[in-house]
Parts: structure tokens; C-alpha cells; sequence
């Protein structure tokens, strides 16, 4: 009877995965890259879920994360012989090695999770504001790395000539991936402490959890998750260091946000549906054809609607669509125990 409670809280939302997969595979192939995009954006959000739902804390540097694995696999996959055309200043043992696309995505995701390790060590006892800034130093450091060290990918440059394999069973295999990933976590004995410890740090520690090692396991987790999500963007269309930078951390965290930031129904939710509305707004920024006339709307609206999207959330519902709950079918089977039984009359 305990698979019967917990079993939903995964099935629905690989449910969802699945839905906007088969959803995919009705529309036209131009349409079909935004369901592609969709579900690579589930991966990421999911990846910040796996950290900032469970543990309570605010990060604003996991995109670097994403940035970092994008990087692993695009150079990695990029051709031997094309790679002096388009990084010519590329380090040595990069510069002669390439590897296929699942290998590149399972060291994106290495790489993902040794750098969320290596920057966790000395974050992981901040909190709030602090761990906010931080986190998001780590971003910065991580753009300008990325951007002007051109001896570990193209710089200022759009990667090009990366195999474009990430189409909708990949998308929709990868997304699937993190989802389960994300749900082992919150199910392990890890993610039960930690989330013990998110709602009350101090009475954690005064029974002997070390919250700041739950942190530094789930800060990991979710880095190689990111990492991962950003193997399977740079397979997907070609980026630069821009792609990856603000505007992804915005628009992921509004995904959290409008779903529900603590629960991984609420990511997989607010991911889908930020994504059709950035999609349809993104269509009508370069003039969308509706029955009633033509909708063209100025470039950056997207970025306005979401943002807008974000605060009246959290004005009106702050746990998000979801309230920051799994689905379970636990409260149905309370409400029918608790009804009386019948009482029967004898004379």
C-alpha cells in the first residue's frame, strides 16, 4: 500500500513528459522544436528543484552549471577535423579528441556534478541572501570564463558544426532521465533529511544532521542533473555564452516559481506551461496569425509577460500551480476512512 502512495508522485509528472512528447508528434516540424525546447527546459528545471525544493535555499547559478555541460558536450562532439576552423586557439587534448552523442552527455553531466561539488564545499553554509549572491557570483564567473578563455570552447562565438541530435526522443528520454533522477533523490534517506532540515535548520542540527553536508549531496545531484540539461541544449540548436546566461536563469526559475517551487510535479508543471506561453509570445514578437487578424508584439515582451506571470503568482498563490504538492491519492483514501460505518439497528 506504500507504492500505492508514493508510485503518482512519479507517474504523473512522466506522465506530462510523455503527453508533450506524443503532443509533439502531431504538430508541423517547425512546431515541434518548441515542444523539443519544452522538454530540454523540464531537465533544467527539474535540476533546480532537485536543490532549491528541497532544500530551501535560492540559487541563481545553476544556468553556469547548464553552461558548463553545454560547453562539455558541444566541444566534445565537434568534428576533429573542423575544430581548428572554429576554436583554433583550443586546448591540445580537446582539440584532438571527439567522443558520440551519449558519451558527451554522461561527461556533460560528470562535469556538471564536479563543478556544483567544487563550488558547494565553500557555499553550502550560507543561506537566504547570502547564498542568493553567491550563487549568483558563480554565474558571473562562470559566463566570463566561458566567454573570453577561449582554449576550452569558441568564446565569443556560436558554437556550430555540434551534431543537432537532441530531437523529441531525446528531448523526452533526457527529460524522463532527470525526472526519475530528481524523484530517487526526494525519496532517499538524503532528501527526506534534507527537507526535515528546510523546514527547521536548527532543530536538525540539534539532533545531529549536518545540514551542510544534505546541502553539498543535493547541490551536487542537482549540478549534474544541469550539466546534463545542457548536453542536450547544445545538441539541440546552436548557442553562445549569451544563450546561456541571464535570460535562462530568469525564465527556469519563473518556471519553478509558477509550478511550485517544492515539489517535482510543480517543475515539471510550471516548466510545460511557461513554455507554451514563452513559445506563443516568442511566435508573436515576429507576427503570429490568429483568426482575427495578425498579433505582433514588440521584441521583449516574452520577458515582461513571464516576469509579470512570476509576481502575480506569487501575490496570489506563492506555493505555485501545483501549492507545492505531488499528487498522491493519500487524502482520498482519508476522507473515504473516515466516513461511518453503518450502524446496524437490532431488536
Amino acid at each position: 500500500m506504500r507504492a500505492v502512495r508514493w508510485l503518482p508522485q512519479l507517474l504523473v509528472p512522466a506522465a506530462l513528459v510523455g503527453g508533450a512528447a506524443l503532443l509533439g508528434l502531431v504538430v508541423s516540424a517547425s512546431t515541434e522544436t518548441y515542444f523539443v525546447d519544452a522538454l530540454v527546459k523540464v531537465a533544467i528545471v527539474v535540476a533546480l528543484y532537485t536543490f532549491i525544493g528541497n532544500s530551501g535555499v535560492l540559487s541563481f547559478g545553476h544556468v553556469s552549471f547548464v553552461a558548463l555541460g553545454a560547453w562539455t558536450a558541444g566541444v566534445l562532439t565537434v568534428p576533429v577535423a573542423e575544430k581548428p576552423a572554429i576554436m583554433p586557439n583550443l586546448a591540445h587534448f580537446l582539440r584532438d579528441t571527439t567522443v558520440g552523442n551519449v558519451p558527451s552527455l554522461a561527461l556533460a553531466a560528470a562535469v556538471g556534478a564536479a563543478a556544483a561539488l567544487l563550488v558547494g564545499l565553500p557555499l553550502m553554509r550560507l543561506s537566504g541572501l547570502a547564498a542568493g549572491i553567491a550563487t549568483f557570483a558563480v554565474l558571473e564567473i562562470t559566463h566570463n570564463v566561458l566567454r573570453y578563455y577561449e582554449k576550452i570552447g569558441p568564446g565569443l562565438n556560436t558554437f556550430s558544426s555540434v551534431p543537432e541530435t537532441t530531437g523529441l526522443g531525446q528531448a523526452a528520454i533526457g527529460a524522463l532521465i532527470a525526472v526519475v533522477v530528481a524523484f530517487a533523490y526526494q525519496r532517499s534517506p538524503f532528501g527526506r533529511v534534507l527537507r526535515a532540515a528546510r523546514e527547521d535548520p536548527a532543530a536538525a542540527a540539534a539532533v545531529g544532521i549536518s545540514v551542510y553536508r544534505q546541502r553539498l549531496v543535493a547541490f551536487t545531484v542537482s549540478g549534474a542533473l544541469a550539466g546534463f540539461a545542457g548536453g542536450l541544449y547544445v545538441h539541440l540548436l546552436p548557442i553562445n555564452t549569451e544563450t546561456l546566461y541571464l535570460d535562462l536563469t530568469f525564465v527556469t526559475l519563473a518556471m519553478l516559481v509558477v509550478g511550485g517551487v517544492t515539489s517535482l510535479l510543480g517543475a515539471v508543471v510550471g516548466a510545460l506551461a511557461v513554455s507554451a506561453l514563452d513559445s506563443f509570445l516568442a511566435v508573436a514578437e515576429n507576427g503570429a496569425s490568429l483568426p482575427f487578424g495578425t498579433l505582433d508584439l514588440p521584441a521583449g515582451t516574452r520577458l515582461v509577460v513571464v516576469g509579470a506571470l512570476m509576481a502575480i503568482v506569487l501575490v496570489l498563490r506563492p506555493s505555485g500551480l501545483t501549492g507545492g504538492r505531488e499528487f498522491t491519492l493519500l487524502r482520498r483514501r482519508q476522507r473515504v476512512t473516515k466516513e461511518p460505518a453503518p450502524v446496524s439497528s437490532s431488536r
